[in-house]
């Protein structure tokens, strides 16, 4: 059970181009948000749709393939771990973020097609 202590899965789409950012090591981090939807019947019958707004980040390798393969929109499958931390803002107050961090990425959705329609492969 040790393995499903702190495990995240998700699939969706990229609702922004993954902003990629380099550490003064050269290790490479991208960030961006996964939109996962869920469609459900609520107490009197009617079909309501739910967006859940998912921040991710990613390094090394996974950041590499993230940067150079997809764009807003793309839809991915990932797997992950929750982050939760804390930074203080300009104005003095404690803002706490959690966030999903990608150790896996399987992409979705026909990436190849568009890759070789656009010669970009």
């Amino acid at each position: 059970m040790n393995t499903i202590k702190n495990k995240v899965q998700l699939i969706g789409y990229l609702s922004n181009a993954p902003e990629i950012r380099q550490t003064e090591t050269g290790k490479k981090m991208a960030r961006f948000c996964l939109a996962t939807n869920e469609e459900y019947r609520n107490a009197i019958g009617e079909k309501v749709k739910e967006t859940q707004w998912h921040n991710i980040t990613a390094w090394g390798k996974v950041a590499e393939i993230t940067e150079k393969y997809l764009s807003k929109g793309s839809e991915i499958a990932l797997e992950g771990k929750l982050i939760s931390r804390s930074y203080t803002d300009k104005d003095g107050v404690k803002k706490y973020v959690t966030e999903v961090e990608c150790s896996e990425l399987l992409m979705l959705g026909g990436w190849v097609t568009k890759r070789k329609s656009n010669n970009n492969f």
